[in-house]
C-alpha cells in the first residue's frame, strides 16, 4: 500500500526533478563508518556522520546494499530484500537513517538487485528443494545439461567473474548465474518474481527511499530458449533485442510497472540504471520519464585525462539525455573501479574505440596485477587531474554521482594480501583478476587509531600506512585539501545554479586553446580546464574557484571556475 511520506521541511516536497541535479554521495556502507567496533561500517556509524554530509553539501546519498548477505559479491547477494543485514543494523536504524538525512536536507537513493539472489534467498532454498520440474524452480532459471547424462552445463558461457554461468545442483540439474554461483538469476518472466519486487519497491518508498539505484539494470529480460548460441558465436551479439540476456527489448516493460508505482507517491520516487552500453540510444530507453527516469553515463571511467575524448562524451551524452528528457549523469568514480586519482596518475592509455576491455581498463587492471608498481603512478600528477576533472564535471549539466573517498583525493590500495581480499573475482579467477577491494577499503576519518577512526577497532580490509595522509581531521582544517575544495565546489555550485533559468539547458562550448576545454553556464559562470601538460594564459573574469594555485596562468591539470 503506497502512501505520502513525510519528510522534514528542509526536503522540499515539491522539488519533483530534483534529481536532474544533484550531486550524490555513494556509500559503501561496510567501509564507511563503523559504530560498534566489528570491523564493518553500520547504519548508526553513517547515521553519526551525517553531519559530515550535509557539511559537504551533496544532496543525496546512494546507499550501497545493506540487505542480509553472505558476502559473496560484497552484499550484491541478497538473502533478504526487506530487511537490514544484522551485521549492518536493524530496521529501526534505518528509519533514524532516514529522519537523519531528510532532517539535513539530503535524500536517500538506496540500491536494488533485480537481476538475481543469493543462493541462501528462501525461494532459492525452496527450489532446490522442490526438484526438478517444480514450480518453485520456476522463479529462477534450471536446465537440464548436455551430454549422455546430462553432466555438462547447458551452454559454455562464461560468469563475469569467471568459471560458468552454471552451476549443477544435487539432483543433476544445472541454474544460471550471470556472476558468482552465489547469485542464481530470477526468471523475470515468472509473475510471482516481478509482484515480489514491486512490494519490495513499496516497502523502501514507505520508508522513504527517495530513489532506487538499479543493479544490472539491462539483465533482467532473458531468452534462454534453444537454440542458444557458443560463447564464440555469444561474444559477436551486441547487447540488445537480439542477446540472450543484456539490453533485450522486453525489459521496458518491467520498467514501465516501476514507474506506475513510482508515481503514485507524492513527491514521485525516481531510479537510475546500472546500465554498460557503448549506444546511447539503447542506454536511453531507461531513461525515459515513462521508465526509471535517468541512467548512468559511465564513459568518463573508460576515457583518459584528454580534452579530445571528454568534449566528445559530453557532446555525446548531453544530447541523449535531451533525447530522453532526463538529464546526464557523470561519473568518475564508483565501488567498481580503480579510484580516479590513481587512474589519472597512469600513463594515458588511449581512446577508447569501443573494444572490450576499453584501453584504460586493460591498463588498470594491469597495474593492479603488478601491485601497482608496473607502469609507476604519479601520485601529485593524479591528484591533480583528479581535482580538475572533478570541477569539470561539477559544472556541467545534469547529476554528479561521487564515490566516498574521492573528495578526499583517496587512491586505490593496490597491494591487499590474498589473505585478506574478499572480491569473488579474486577468488574465482585464482588470482589472475585481483578485484575491486582496493576501492573499498574503510575510509580514514583520523591520523590514528587501529582503524584510522573508522571504528574503535579494526577495519574488515586492512588501510595501509599511507591512508592517514588522507584523514579527514587532517583535511578538515586545511583550506587547500581536496575536501576544501569540494565543499567550496559544492556550495558554489549550488549557489550558482539557483541563478539559471534551467540548469539542463543553459550549456555552451567557448573557444578556447589546444588541449583546453571551455564552457559557459548562463551568462555568470564558466568552466575552463587545461587538459594539457603546459600552462596556458587565465581567461578572463573574476575567479571563482580553482583546482590548484593559478598565480596568473591557468596550469597543466587544472581547472577554474570565472565570472566573466
Amino acid at each position: 500500500m503506497c502512501q505520502t511520506v513525510a519528510v522534514s521541511e528542509k526536503v522540499d516536497p515539491d522539488r519533483r526533478d530534483w534529481w536532474r541535479h544533484a550531486v550524490v554521495y555513494q556509500i559503501y556502507p561496510r567501509s564507511f563508518a563503523d559504530a560498534n567496533g566489528d570491523g564493518i561500517g553500520d547504519l548508526a556509524g553513517l547515521t553519526d556522520r551525517v553531519p559530515y554530509l550535509q557539511a559537504l553539501g551533496v544532496d543525496a546519498v546512494w546507499l550501497s546494499p545493506f540487505y542480509p548477505s553472505a558476502l559473496a559479491d560484497g552484499g550484491y547477494d541478497v538473502d533478504d530484500y526487506r530487511a537490514v543485514d544484522p551485521k549492518i543494523g536493524d530496521l529501526e536504524q534505518f528509519d533514524a537513517l532516514v529522519a537523519a538525512l531528510h532532517g539535513a536536507g539530503l535524500r536517500l537513493i538506496v540500491d536494488i538487485v533485480p537481476n538475481h539472489s543469493s543462493n541462501r534467498h528462501r525461494w532459492f532454498q525452496e527450489a532446490l528443494a522442490a526438484g526438478p520440474g517444480s514450480p518453485a524452480r520456476g522463479r529462477y532459471i534450471f536446465r537440464d545439461g548436455r551430454g549422455e547424462k546430462g553432466e555438462l552445463p547447458p551452454t559454455d558461457w562464461e560468469a563475469a567473474f569467471g568459471g560458468s554461468t552454471w552451476t549443477q545442483t544435487e539432483d543433476g540439474q544445472w541454474y544460471f548465474h550471470l556472476f558468482a554461483d552465489e547469485q542464481p538469476d530470477f526468471n523475470w518472466d515468472h509473475p510471482e518474481v516481478r509482484a515480489d519486487f514491486i512490494k519490495t519497491l513499496a516497502f523502501w518508498a514507505d520508508k522513504g527511499v527517495d530513489g532506487f539505484r538499479v543493479d544490472v539494470a539491462n539483465g533482467l529480460a532473458k531468452d534462454l530458449s534453444e537454440p542458444l548460441p557458443d560463447a564464440a558465436r555469444l561474444k559477436t551479439i551486441p547487447a540488445g533485442p537480439d542477446h540472450p540476456f543484456y539490453d533485450r527489448d522486453e525489459v521496458d516493460a518491467i520498467y514501465r510497472e516501476w514507474r506506475r508505482l513510482f508515481d503514485r507517491y507524492d513527491p514521485p520516487r525516481f531510479a537510475v540504471a546500472e546500465v554498460w552500453t557503448d549506444l546511447p540510444d539503447r542506454r536511453l530507453r531507461y531513461a525515459r520519464p515513462d521508465s526509471l527516469g535517468q541512467a548512468f553515463n559511465f564513459d568518463l571511467l573508460r576515457a583518459d585525462f584528454a580534452a579530445d575524448q571528454f568534449r566528445s562524451l559530453v557532446d555525446k551524452n548531453l544530447a541523449a539525455a535531451a533525447k530522453a528528457d532526463s538529464s546526464s549523469t557523470w561519473v568518475l568514480s564508483n565501488h567498481d573501479v580503480v579510484r580516479t586519482a590513481s587512474r589519472y596518475g597512469l600513463p594515458l592509455a588511449g581512446a577508447d574505440d569501443g573494444a572490450y576491455p576499453p584501453p584504460t581498463l586493460a591498463r588498470d587492471v594491469a597495474w593492479l596485477l603488478s601491485g601497482g608498481t608496473s607502469p609507476v603512478e604519479d601520485v601529485a600528477l593524479g591528484l591533480r587531474r583528479a581535482r580538475a576533472a572533478s570541477l569539470f564535471i561539477l559544472g556541467l549539466p545534469g547529476s554528479a554521482y561521487l564515490y566516498q573517498g574521492e573528495e578526499l583525493g583517496l587512491r586505490e590500495v593496490a597491494q591487499i594480501n590474498p589473505a585478506d581480499r574478499q572480491d569473488p573475482a579474486f577468488f574465482r579467477s585464482q588470482g589472475r583478476e585481483v578485484g575491486r577491494d582496493g576501492c573499498r577499503v574503510p575510509l580514514p576519518w583520523t591520523t590514528d587509531g587501529p582503524s584510522l577512526g573508522f571504528g574503535p577497532g579494526p577495519a574488515h580490509l586492512p588501510q595501509p600506512g599511507w591512508f592517514k595522509d588522507y584523514a579527514v581531521s587532517l583535511q578538515a582544517g586545511d583550506p587547500d585539501s581536496t575536501l576544501a575544495l569540494f565543499r567550496q565546489a559544492l556550495s558554489q555550485r549550488h549557489a550558482l545554479l539557483s541563478g539559471l533559468s534551467r540548469s539542463d539547458e543553459a550549456f555552451r562550448w567557448l573557444p578556447a586553446p589546444a588541449g583546453v576545454l571551455a564552457f559557459a553556464r548562463g551568462d555568470a559562470w564558466q568552466v575552463w580546464t587545461n587538459f594539457g601538460d603546459t600552462d596556458q594564459p587565465l581567461p578572463p573574469g573574476e575567479v571563482l574557484l580553482a583546482s590548484t594555485p593559478l598565480e596568473g596562468r591557468l596550469p597543466a591539470a587544472a581547472t577554474v571556475w570565472l565570472r566573466p
